[in-house]
């Protein structure tokens, strides 16, 4: 028996999800919940979908066991918690929330409520992450020293198109504070080494666009940073860099490089190297090895497995584990390096299996909550903050 989906919010985001959704076998329906009128009727012409809701108050009060939130990111928080006190499952777009209180309430609501919450970061998925977290699972980085991770988007690179779908007073959103939109950046070293950020010091740069958007008396936060940048203690003795860039000449990246005692992976522009410390040893040149060109696959009684003649599958790369994906998922176009499946797969199977996801709820606080007190850190001119933490998964 398989589990109805509601998506919460049927956007130009949610259009990439709505088709996998529909093609797991385990999802034996998917409805969506929109407030522009046009928009919930033509989406759900698009993708024959049979139920559509006028707003998640109806969503909620509906049969889904599962709703995946896909609307703007400083509402998530609060619908997350709506959603998991109607008794429904939770997949939300990042970030998990925008404040410390929003965090705390979401892993208390979980923890109350014993439902399934997952959040849809897609940088856990990416091919370098994939290889870090592997190959540091095995100890071959030794202790680690020092991360970056960085998310690189401009603004003029479809976030004024999509802050403007809020309506019209889309310049006060626009403003977003970049710190506030950490986990891209942050889960490609949490997730790689366990720990967690523990400490801040965070500067901003204050904006000098002529646009009318991060201005203090227009921002809905009083925001003026295009792009902060920060350094974090990490609770097992190292240290990491994030950058939050929104105004840079740059075509756009979410970046991490890592390094331990023992070896190192370091990505820059078109890069993508690991090295150790012998100098007699070449850099290992892992471009091909990461990049998302796709694989060759065939079906054999209904399992999905690698082969050289088969058909192929864009959008993945070598590492990511196609073996596990439904058949159906095969000629659904992906996005976001290959992760745009394995996001659904993992909510589907974690929802009927009641298993923890990846990006569970605790996990979930561990990317964000270090972007919140990073803001307020540069609020305060850089000054050094503690970061709470809200303690590990249960086994």
């Amino acid at each position: 028996m398989g589990i109805r989906v509601g998506i919460c919010g049927a956007g130009s985001y949610a259009s990439s999800f709505i088709p996998f959704f529909k093609a797991h076998p385990l999802v034996d329906e998917v409805c969506i919940a929109e407030v522009f009128p046009d928009r919930r009727r033509e989406q759900a012409q698009r993708f024959g979908i049979g139920r559509a809701f006028a707003s998640l108050d109806e969503l909620c009060e509906s049969d889904v066991d599962a709703i995946a939130i896909c609307t703007q990111r400083w509402m998530h928080g609060p619908q997350a918690v709506q959603a998991l006190r109607a008794g429904k499952h939770v997949y939300s777009a990042v970030p998990a929330g925008i404040t410390l209180d929003e965090i705390g309430t979401l892993v208390e609501t979980v923890k109350q409520t014993g439902l399934t919450y997952m959040l849809g970061e897609t940088s856990y998925y990416y091919p370098c992450t994939l290889y870090c977290r592997e190959r540091f699972a095995r100890g071959d980085f030794g202790r680690f020293v020092y991360g970056e991770g960085e998310y690189l988007h401009d603004m003029s690179h479809g976030f004024y198109r999509a802050y403007q779908r809020s309506g019209d007073q889309w310049k006060s959103h626009a403003s977003f504070p970049p710190m506030l939109y950490p986990s891209h950046s942050v889960s490609m070293i949490v997730s790689v080494t366990g720990a967690h950020l523990t400490r801040v010091s965070c500067f901003g740069q204050i904006d000098q666009s002529d646009d009318g958007v991060f201005l203090a008396d227009v921002s809905l936060w009083g925001n003026t940073f295009s792009n902060e940048t920060a350094l974090f203690r990490t609770s097992d003795g190292g240290m990491c860099r994030i950058n939050e860039f929104r105004r840079l000449g740059h075509p756009g990246a979410v970046r991490l490089s890592l390094y331990g005692t023992e070896g190192s992976y370091e990505e820059q522009a078109n890069a993508m190297v690991w090295a150790t410390r012998n100098k007699q040893e070449p850099m290992v040149d892992l471009k091909d090895l990461l990049d998302c060109k796709g694989v060759r696959v065939k079906v054999v009684d209904g399992k999905v497995v690698r082969d050289d003649e088969g058909g192929h599958v864009s959008g993945l790369s070598t590492l990511h584990a196609v073996e596990r994906l439904p058949q159906e998922f095969l000629r659904i176009p992906t996005g976001h390096q290959g992760s745009h499946q394995f996001l659904v797969l993992d909510f589907v199977e974690a929802c009927v299996s009641g298993k923890l996801p990846p990006n569970n709820v605790w996990i979930a606080a561990r990317y964000c909550l270090p972007g919140i007190v990073a803001h307020e850190s540069a609020r305060r001119d850089g000054e050094s903050l503690a970061i709470p933490d809200l303690g590990d998964p249960p086994a």
